[in-house]
């Protein structure tokens, strides 16, 4: 090593060590604010999942399989719908399943109420979305592990901290999407809305969202794919789900407990994805 690198190499910035003395502040201090946010998810999420499981499967799976067909007016995709969940109640995967449902759409639904409304003020105003850029960027390109040691420190373990990790590693996607649908709009059809005297309130709700619609809806598709690849990720960190027989199978080097796991994540996925596409105006 040169003396130029040698003397970079000694003055070390201390990252790791300012960032520990961080989060004790963060601990010491709030800690009691960090376990209010945590119980009361934990609370909502499980029970949600617990009323879920209460009912009977064959239940949830028709009112999804309508739900589909609802959305979708396509016969084919609610026998598919059904028929790929009734193959995870026969691996034996129905309550992981659930658990794993739960927290991606609740993982999408909280990513997309705060990814829409930043994406919107970005669009509007470029020096915010400066700012943003390199902040998405970071949330994007960091390790996913990474994000699991101060949500762990901070909101222990449980499903908890797994929405959290989820949602953070999610939101940057309707963020973007968001952000491109808006300022995609084209400048003549924002200047006849304005020529015929509509407000700025109305401009967004009449002209540019419409517009957008489809580039938001690819945001909450993202969303759903972006929540379900942190299934395992946050299996580590205790969130139930069809992560932990994953994480299990590879502990123990079991590939039949993986591949059932897998496959159902797999087809969950598929699931998840027709649905979500049809306010794009999908698949017939």
């Amino acid at each position: 090593m040169d003396p130029i690198t040698q003397l970079v190499a000694s003055m070390k910035i201390p990252i790791g060590r300012w960032g520990k003395v961080f989060f004790d502040f963060l601990t010491s201090n709030f800690e009691w604010f960090f376990d209010s946010i945590a119980d009361g998810l934990s609370f909502v999420l499980e029970s949600l999942i617990a009323f879920i499981l209460w009912l009977p499967a064959s239940l949830v799976i028709a009112l999804i399989a309508v739900l589909a067909w609802y959305l979708q007016k396509s016969w084919k995709l609610a026998l598919g719908v059904a028929i790929g969940l009734l193959y995870i109640v026969n691996q034996g995967l129905w309550k992981e399943t659930v658990e794993t449902l739960v927290l991606v759409v609740a993982a999408a639904a909280a990513s997309m109420a705060i990814g829409v409304p930043i994406g919107i003020w970005a669009a509007h105003n470029e020096r915010a979305y400066r700012v943003l850029q390199p902040i998405l960027d970071l949330m994007q390109t960091m390790p996913t592990f990474v994000y699991l040691i101060p949500v762990l420190i901070l909101f222990g373990l449980g499903i908890a901290p797994g929405l959290i990790v989820t949602v953070i590693f999610a939101a940057p996607a309707p963020i973007r999407l968001t952000y491109l649908g808006i300022t995609a709009v084209p400048k003549p059809m924002l200047e006849a809305g304005a020529a015929f005297g509509a407000t700025k309130r109305q401009l967004l709700w009449k002209v540019e969202l419409p517009a957008a619609l489809p580039t938001i809806m690819a945001g909450l598709t993202q969303c759903i794919m972006l929540s379900l690849s942190m299934v395992v990720i946050a299996a580590l960190i205790g969130a139930n789900g069809l992560g932990k027989p994953v994480v299990r199978a590879l502990n123990s080097v079991n590939i039949p407990l993986g591949l059932e796991a897998g496959l159902a994540i797999v087809v969950l996925a598929i699931i998840l994805d027709r649905i979500s596409r049809v306010s794009t105006g999908g698949a017939k």
